[in-house]
């Protein structure tokens, strides 16, 4: 089995990513693998009474909520395609957590979207699809 890790962040070009992928599947002779993540980052820590009006646990919920409808398109896309998938809610940097999330699950490839930005916007800007290139030990297909 040919190991993926598809990144999500519930947006059209995570659709159209997912799309893609499941085209491609069929290139490849083995059947495909997917880790399913998405990625927030972390929630500033406010201090004083933060812990008391907003609890760990709510945090942890809301990082669940938001991941699990940000991946419900991209799960039905994969169900209806019969491409076996683990789904996964990260917390941290993004780019750092898919490289470190790939490494760690074996995966061969990770595919996601790029926003299509020019050079120059991503040189001032940066770009977490640059960040994920520049980190990644295995190759990256950035899908437009």
């Amino acid at each position: 089995m040919l190991k993926v890790l598809l990144a999500a962040d519930g947006s059209e070009g995570s659709l159209r990513t997912a799309r893609k992928l499941i085209e491609m599947a069929g290139w490849y002779k083995e059947p495909l693998d997917v880790e399913l993540v998405n990625v927030h980052l972390p929630l500033p820590n406010v201090g004083g009474f933060a812990g008391v009006v907003v609890s760990r646990e709510m945090v942890q919920r809301l990082y669940s909520e938001e991941g699990g409808k940000a991946l419900a398109p991209i799960k039905k896309l994969l169900d209806e395609a019969k491409i076996k998938y683990t789904p996964h809610v990260l917390v941290g940097d993004i780019a750092q957590s898919i490289v470190d999330h790939a490494q760690k699950t074996g995966c061969g490839m990770i595919c996601m979207g790029a926003r299509g930005t020019s050079t120059i916007a991503n040189l001032v800007l940066g770009s977490i699809a640059t960040k994920v290139l520049h980190l990644a030990t295995v190759p990256v297909v950035l899908i437009r």
